[in-house]
């Protein structure tokens, strides 16, 4: 088919690409290319969305260009070669080999760069990534790659099960309990330099659901407490290589003492992130066992675990559905006995406001009688005295207080003014 430029341009902004390539006998791709080629713009997406609503929309402008014929050739499509039997089963076979090639689990894609971008540490210690939302992974740099298989291959296997891992929502009110790191539990705790070092932990769980049952999941890299050599201003590992070549005099003035420090073996810790279910269970690895090898008991030990901790969780339910009535009852109990204090209190300070009220008028009546009577006395004056004394007299009473009882009482509160009981 032959086509000008002018009418392939009229004819892909009349219609999108994909309605336009079928009629032409070729796909859409290969119309995009030709256009290209031959400076045919067409409108994208963006433009039929818009004219589809009926808002207004652009076309491209056709730039300038020779006016050459364009040719466009159907394509053919190869016909299909039969496979023999041989060949289809290869094939087939292929195909399940593909699928169940193990793989990188979703949610650990990335993680291992975000779990390198942490603040300092000193050797050996455990990574503390800036990152708060991560997978549930405790480990040192060098175990790193080792923590990530574990967590892999375990989720991996939760997977194939139908139980899917995730990092818990904000919104579900679940919790990560605390997670003990020493290997062999001591009473005294020496992780760091000043034995109190704090291990970095996500903000949220790793939950894995069996059904609709949530169980976090935590791995850890645990601690062994070993010998520690002061040199050359830090900690040493008494068996590390700098120490075993270190001269004899440069041990004169150094001295030891002993840590936990991480070492290489990993723990997988189950727990219920209900808050108020005490529930746990965690498989450690040996020297002669690795974790890798109890990946198909855990699995297996949480599906056997659900019912049992769904049988806990409603039973936190029922427990905390109690303590919140039992909470509004006692906040209820608190707020009578406030609303009776406080009505009692309104009442005891009305009676004292009303009682100074009549105190005072009762001064003010006294003053009062003093002018009434100053006023009769000065009736029986006369003269340059009497005016004197009229103009004091006003003076006087301006400065005093009303003696009208109307004017007192206007001031008082009452007790449901100051306090309007809830309850009664």
């Amino acid at each position: 088919m032959q086509l000008t430029r002018l009418e392939l341009y009229k004819r892909v902004c009349d219609r999108p690409l994909s309605k336009v390539a079928p009629e032409l006998g070729i796909s859409g791709t290969a119309l995009a290319a030709i256009c290209k080629r031959y400076q045919v713009p067409y409108p994208g997406s963006g433009y039929w969305t818009r004219k589809s609503l009926g808002l207004a929309a652009e076309l491209p402008a056709l730039p300038e260009a020779p006016d050459e014929t364009i040719e466009i050739t159907p394509s053919i499509p190869k016909p299909r070669q039969k496979r023999t039997r041989e060949e289809g089963a290869a094939r087939k076979t292929r195909l399940v080999v593909k699928l169940r090639r193990p793989a990188r689990h979703p949610l650990l894609f990335g993680v291992e760069e975000h779990l390198r971008k942490t603040r300092e540490v000193k050797d050996g210690e455990f990574l503390r990534p800036y990152k708060r939302i991560l997978p549930d992974l405790i480990s040192s740099e060098t175990a790193l790659p080792r923590a990530l298989s574990i967590a892999n291959d375990l989720y991996l296997a939760l997977d194939e099960q139908g139980f899917r891992v995730q990092i818990a929502h904000a919104n579900e009110g679940f919790r990560r309990i605390h997670v003990k790191e020493q290997e062999v539990e001591r009473k005294d705790r020496k992780y760091g330099r000043y034995h109190s070092g704090s291990i970095w932990a996500p903000d949220r769980p790793t939950i894995c659901y069996i059904d609709t049952v949530p169980i976090g999941l935590a791995i850890t890299e645990m601690t062994e407490r070993v010998t520690m050599r002061y040199l050359n201003g830090d900690y040493h590992r008494e068996d590390s290589k700098l120490i075993r070549s270190a001269k004899p005099w440069q041990l004169t003035h150094s001295w030891t003492t002993e840590q936990d420090m991480p070492c290489g073996r990993f723990r997988v810790i189950a727990y219920s992130p209900k808050k108020g279910v005490d529930w746990s269970i965690s498989w450690q690895e040996t020297e002669q066992e690795a974790l890798g090898t109890l990946i198909p008991k855990i699995v297996e030990t949480l599906k056997a675990a659900k019912d049992n901790v769904q049988r806990l969780m409603d039973a936190e339910d029922v427990a905390e559905a109690k303590r919140k009535k039992e909470r509004e009852e006692e906040w209820e109990r608190y707020e009578r006995r406030e609303d009776a204090r406080k009505t009692a209190q309104a009442l005891a300070d009305s009676r004292q406001q009303l009682a100074e009220i009549i105190e005072r008028w009762g001064k003010a009546m006294t003053v009062e009688r003093f002018f009434t009577d100053a006023e009769e006395r000065l009736k029986c004056t006369n003269g340059e005295r009497r005016q004197r004394l009229e103009e004091r007299l006003t003076l006087a009473r301006a400065m005093m207080e009303t003696v009208d009882p109307l004017d007192f009482i206007e001031g008082w509160v009452a007790p449901e003014e100051r306090h309007r009981s809830k309850f009664s």
